[in-house]
């Protein structure tokens, strides 16, 4: 690597470390949002996995973000008066994630195209009820009343729920969370990088351009594609362990069939198979819309003196707009794969 190249990667290690600490200065909100940023790109580079490396089109995977969730606010929470570390509870999320990624692609090794989607959107569906009825004979999950007091993260008996202070520099809780995510958002993309270079990759790839083909060169389909759903669905887990730490509460109606439709879209916007366009359409749609909620009113305001339309309404509509342009004049996604790019025609004179 020539030392520009260094000199630009040093540049960037340090502003996302200084990042929570500017951030901090106008408030812990945005620090928020960045953390729920992440959470989002994890889900999308799992959820790039299974449909932009091996084309299985998955609308239900917000249920694997549940399976996380739920797996840490169980074994961290008076609910079942367990407490355990979160080291133990997070590879536990992504391997209970990843097992119900596996039965769910077990049944739907035929399917391709919107059978999958279907069936896939039904997974997801089915387990939000399942987690919202579970309260009966036996209290498992608590309901539409969901599990509340879970523990945060402690690290060295420090707590990440409070504020503390290191070398005069004060460190918030979304702070602290921040660096944790960012330590485990690094270790998600060299995985899926490396994964993307492997022998696993380019047999998920050749899947995806013609499954008989790939069958016919002695691939095995049938493990690839369990392979796959739980491989994409371990990362659903890690991101639903964080996010039932950071928020001390779960419930249902968190991991709604629009959580699945927006990392989905997530995907198609950055790049479908490509890392860094995965990371770039999960932190544009992630953050263009609160950008638009502080934005939108007083941009009315200032305009006609007055507000002439919702600014919930506006925002959406500026933020479907922008989808549709972008998939109409960039149909392969912002930053797409090459091979992805050359199926979509934008190479073209």
């Amino acid at each position: 690597m020539s030392t520009k190249k260094w000199f630009g990667l040093a540049l960037v290690v340090l502003a996302l470390l200084a990042l929570p600490l500017v951030l901090t200065t106008v408030g812990t909100a945005w620090v928020r949002i960045t953390n729920l940023a992440i959470l989002f790109i994890f889900l999308a580079l799992g959820l790039n996995i299974v449909v932009g490396m091996a084309g299985l089109l998955d609308l239900g995977y917000i249920a694997f973000f549940a399976v996380g969730a739920y797996v840490y606010a169980l074994l961290a929470s008076p609910h079942f008066g367990l407490h355990l570390p979160f080291w133990i509870i997070l590879p536990l999320g992504a391997l209970f994630a990843g097992m119900a990624g596996a039965i769910l692609g077990a049944p739907t090794l035929r399917l391709r195209g919107d059978y999958l989607a279907i069936v896939t959107l039904g997974f997801g569906e089915i387990v939000r009820i399942f987690m919202n009825n579970l309260s009966q004979p036996f209290n498992i999950t608590n309901g539409p009343k969901g599990i509340t007091r879970i523990d945060g993260l402690s690290v060295a008996g420090m707590d990440f729920t409070n504020t503390h202070t290191l070398f005069g520099i004060a460190f918030t809780g979304p702070a602290k969370y921040y660096y944790v995510l960012l330590i485990l958002l690094v270790f998600v993309i060299v995985v899926n990088l490396r994964l993307q270079k492997s022998r696993v990759g380019r047999a998920w790839v050749a899947i995806r351009e013609d499954e008989l083909a790939a069958k016919a060169a002695g691939i095995n389909t049938r493990n690839m594609k369990l392979l796959a759903f739980a491989m994409g669905a371990s990362f659903g887990g890690i991101a639903g362990g964080m996010f039932a730490a950071m928020q001390g509460f779960v419930s249902p109606e968190s991991f709604v069939l629009h959580e699945s439709i927006l990392v989905l879209a997530m995907v198609v916007l950055g790049g479908m198979g490509n890392v860094w366009g995965v990371i770039a359409g999960a932190a544009l749609l992630s953050f263009v819309p609160e950008f638009l909620r502080y934005t939108v009113e007083p941009v009315q305001q200032m305009l006609f003196g007055k507000l002439l339309i919702d600014p919930e309404v506006l925002r959406m509509l500026i933020f479907g707009g922008a989808l549709v342009l972008t998939m109409r004049f960039r149909p392969a996604g912002l930053w797409p794969e090459s091979r992805h790019k050359l199926e979509m025609g934008e190479n073209r004179s």
